[in-house]
């Protein structure tokens, strides 16, 4: 016995351990791995952030995956481990949060495990033990200190239980039916019908649980303990189920509704559906939900209305499935989209919707004994036939078959069948074993042995009750004709079932010791069984009536002769062709008196009879033996080919194998890269939303229809954005900028392929420079447009000081009452005051831009100054009170005084000269001055 133990914890610190490896610490610990092989008498650790399963002894661990509902890793683990291990496998759950693991014991206890729980007095966390108890599926419910010696105690007292091939002694039988008689007894249940070896193997784990070795100890505990009887009971009502099992099923069952139930039903119906043995209504619910989706899937089903009978023998089952509540590890097995749909979260549970509960009727009812429901279009009855024993199977087929109406459903689990009951039941799918209700004849028609019989009662008193129904005169000399002179007959099927006996046949049919039966092969006497299988084959295969004259039969020490009629009986409207077979007793004729026989002819003309029958019998014995040869010698033909086919299949599944393989090897390179390409995506759009929020520039991506494709935090300030918006038009949203519209510059942009750019301006008075650029891909491909907002608000600031700094300056300079020049580093004239043009009497147009020294008939092209002039900037001099004298034009002769200095620019070419004039004529001249460095 090995321990595998699912924890939170971390074995490899100390005081860490689970208290329940206290008890085996002679035992080796290993952290198990993946692949790891269980061996005996050892302790895995498993990490329960992992999702385990095992499978032929072997662990896999894997990590953990993103589930559509609640992750539960027990459950799964439980699930697994119940496949594998079957009868074998013993669940502990000890302290912990939610309900994971109540599912999982479910498994455990369908395969005959064992549950073992912590006492929820002595847990931490009391909802995981008190939610597996909550199923009733428990054996043992202890402290976490006394759990390991009840599992060691269990281990070590295991009773064998025969395997499902092999028979019960009578020892074992004797007992067996003791215990039944004891559970009927107290329960009125009767399981005689149940299949021994089940019903053993269950005994057997109940002995295991109470540490009982021999049958006979367990009875008389069950005599003193009415409350283990219970508990057997419960044991044997196999109460397990779940949502959608086997979901590949229930598509398939989907499908047949919608094209071979519905169609033939008239609008209004109601369809009325069974679902025996429901346990807590998990599978009933399914069916309801099925079907709700069957008739919402086209408007023409929409006045169908459901009735969904779900009955079992489990009264407490039966008590939870009306309340509709179930936990929600069920997210495991029901999709989100029916969760949303069908049910209603209400904290730690689902709550099926009321119109889904309202179509549905829970009762408790054994459809062993009880009568069934009938006019059903659907019988849905998964994996309870597989209980119960081929005879009782025989029993409930045919009244499955009188509860449906004429083409409904039949939903058997996958491990069932119905047992040959072809000619009743067509099959629709063979593999989820969907089958569809046969039109039937009376003469077709199986027997039905209904659960109840009407109890006699006392004879009417004259005037009481109603009177008999007349039978026609004819009817009745009819009937006394057919009683009087018609030979013993019976109908049989192909197979050789009787469906009907009329007389007395008993000189003919026997019934014979063993299993009970109706087929003439079994029955016949053996004088009459070897002459009728040929009879029977010619019969079919010819389509004609054959004799068999002068068959012997020895009866009180006197030999009686028989002729069999087997004549084929052709049924109105089709179906399956039957047989009737009459006996007809021949009687010898009297001697003729007068003329004495000789004592030899009798018995020459009894020898000559037998040889004559021996002959027959040889010829029809040699055509059958050719015939059979004929068919061996096809059937070997037919082997052969079929041989070839196999060999060619293999070959091209060898072949397609290999494919497979290489493909497969493929998809894992393509689908690494693939990942690799996810991994880099990812990292690229990770840096590229990190970039563009880190800009602070507002950017706004559409697509070719200018619809909002993305955008920036930024742009939620110029724009009305919030992340609901992506897919937007553009033109939808509502903009801060002033007289500007995005929209149709977006649009001109992506007709003309041409950038725009330009200011604007948003309600706050921030600025912005507008970029609006044609979005291309990688393939060059213009799939939107891209527009971006930079915030220029600073910069039009600083603009607007330098515009209102120049005004300033030109203003000062305008109100100065001397001349003034500005001259550039080639002696330009850059600009002049209006006192210049005023007394040089020049426009701006003749003096601006010009030479210095060209202007005014050159009357400023004075080497002295021009030499001072250029000194003024490379090396950072000035001059003063130097004095022009000279005619002017215009003005005359005139005496100019002249000052320079350096007017320093942001960069060094930038530098100006700042020339002052004053007019000093008719004043004493000041003393000239030399220029000289500035310092």
């Amino acid at each position: 016995m090995a321990f595998i133990i699912v924890t939170h914890m971390d074995p490899s610190r100390p005081g860490m351990m689970p208290e329940i490896l206290s008890r085996f610490t002679k035992m080796p610990v290993h952290e198990a791995s993946d692949g790891m092989t269980v061996r005996a008498d050892t302790v895995y650790i498993i990490p329960s952030d992992a999702d385990l399963s095992i499978m032929n002894g072997t662990l896999f661990l894997n990590p953990p995956e993103k589930t559509r509902g609640v992750r539960m890793p027990i459950d799964s683990f439980f699930r697994s481990l119940a496949q594998d291990q079957g009868r074998k496998a013993i669940s502990l759950l000890l302290s912990g949060m939610g309900s994971d693991g109540t599912f999982g014991i479910r498994a455990i206890k369908e395969h005959l495990g064992t549950v073992m729980v912590q006492d929820p007095n002595t847990t931490t966390f009391k909802a995981m033990p008190e939610s597996a108890i909550a199923t009733g599926m428990v054996d043992f419910i202890a402290s976490a200190e006394a759990l390991p010696d009840h599992l060691l105690k269990y281990a070590g007292t295991a009773v064998s239980a025969p395997g499902s091939g092999e028979a019960l002694d009578e020892e074992s039988e004797a007992a067996l039916l003791r215990i039944l008689m004891l559970i009927r007894t107290r329960t009125g249940h009767d399981f005689s019908g149940y299949k021994r070896n089940m019903i053993y193997r269950r005994i057997e784990r109940r002995m295991n649980i109470h540490q009982l070795s021999r049958v006979t100890d367990y009875i008389r505990y069950l005599q003193q303990a009415p409350q283990e009887v219970a508990n057997l009971h419960r044991d044997l009502l196999i109460g397990v189920t779940q949502f959608f099992r086997e979901p590949d099923a229930w598509d398939a069952l989907k499908q047949h509704i919608l094209s071979d139930l519905l169609p033939d039903r008239p609008e209004g119906t109601v369809l009325r559906v069974w679902v025996p043995g429901c346990s807590t209504g998990e599978e009933a619910f399914t069916l309801a939900i099925i079907l709700r989706e069957c008739l919402d899937s086209d408007p023409k089903y929409s006045t169908m209305q459901m009735q969904i009978y779900a009955t079992d023998l489990d009264a407490e089952a039966i008590d939870k499935a009306r309340l509709g509540r179930y936990s929600v590890n069920i997210g495991a097995d029901v999709a989100p989209e029916r969760l949303e749909r069908f049910f209603v979260r209400e904290e730690d549970e689902y709550l099926i919707k009321k119109e889904i509960r309202d179509s549905m009727v829970f009762a408790v009812q054994n459809v062993i004994s009880d009568p069934p429901f009938t006019r059903l279009d659907i019988l849905c009855c998964r994996n309870l036939l597989i209980y119960f024993t081929a005879d009782l199977q025989k029993r409930i087929i045919p009244i499955f078959h009188y509860a449906l109406s004429t083409g409904g459903l039949l939903f058997l689990g996958s491990a069932e069948s119905i047992n040959g009951f072809v000619d009743i039941f067509q099959p629709l799918d063979t593999k989820w074993k969907i089958f569809s209700r046969r039109a039937v004849g009376q003469l077709q028609a199986r027997p039905v042995e209904f659960p109840t019989r009407s109890v006699p009662g006392h004879a009417p008193a004259p005037g009481e009750g109603a009177r008999p129904e007349e039978i026609p005169v004819p009817t009745l000399a009819n009937q006394l004709l057919v009683d009087l002179f018609a030979p013993p007959t019976v109908l049989i099927n192909p197979a050789g079932d009787i469906v009907y006996f009329h007389g007395k046949t008993t000189r003919y049919l026997e019934h014979p010791g063993g299993k009970a039966t109706l087929n003439i092969y079994v029955m016949a006497r053996e004088e009459i069984r070897r002459e009728l299988a040929p009879a029977v084959r010619a019969a079919l295969n010819e389509d004609r009536e054959v004799q068999i004259r002068d068959i012997e039969l020895m009866r009180g020490g006197r030999t009686e002769k028989l002729d069999i009629r087997v004549t084929p009986v052709h049924i109105p409207g089709g179906g399956v062709p039957l047989l009737m077979v009459a006996f007809q007793r021949v009687v010898p004729p009297a001697p003729a008196g007068g003329s004495p026989v000789p004592d030899g002819v009798p018995r020459c003309r009894e020898l000559e009879n037998e040889l004559k029958i021996s002959r027959s019998r040889l010829q029809a014995t040699v055509e059958e033996m050719e015939a059979s040869q004929e068919e061996m010698r096809s059937m070997n033909e037919e082997m052969q080919s079929t041989n070839e086919e196999l060999q060619s299949t293999n070959e091209e599944l060898i072949t397609s194998k290999e494919e497979l393989q290489s493909l497969n090897e493929e998809l894992l390179t393509v689908n690494a890269e693939l990942q690799k390409k996810i991994e880099e995506a990812a990292t690229s759009q990770e840096d590229m939303r990190n970039l563009m929020n880190s800009t602070q520039i507002g950017i706004i991506f559409l697509d070719s229809d200018l619809r909002v494709r993305r955008f920036t935090p930024k742009a939620t300030a110029l724009v009305n954005l919030i992340p609901s918006d992506i897919g937007r038009p553009i033109t939808d949203l509502v903009s801060h900028l002033v007289e500007t519209d995005i929209g149709p510059k977006a649009q001109n942009v992506l007709e003309t392929l041409i950038p725009q750019e330009g200011p604007v301006e948003s309600r706050d008075g921030d600025w912005y420079l507008m970029r609006v650029l044609p979005y291309r891909t990688a393939e060059n491909r213009i799939d939107g447009v891209t527009i971006t907002f930079l915030d220029v608000t600073r910069m039009k600031q600083l603009e607007r000081s330098v515009v209102h700094a120049r005004n300033y300056a030109e203003n000062i300079v305008s109100t100065v009452r001397e001349p003034l020049l500005v001259l550039d580093a080639d002696l330009h004239i850059v600009s002049a005051n209006p006192s210049f043009y005023q007394l040089f009497r020049v426009s701006r147009e003749e003096t601006v831009g010009k030479p210095l020294y060209l202007i005014g008939d050159r009357q400023w092209d004075i080497p002295a100054l021009r030499r001072l002039l250029e000194d003024v900037l490379p090396r950072d001099t000035y001059f003063e009170n130097y004095m022009v004298e000279h005619d002017f034009p215009a003005i005359g002769r005139r005496k100019i005084l002249l000052n320079a200095r350096k007017v320093a620019g942001e960069h060094p070419g930038d530098a100006l000269i700042l020339l002052v004039m004053e007019d000093v004529t008719g004043q004493p001249c000041p003393e000239e001055q030399e220029s000289r460095p500035e310092t």
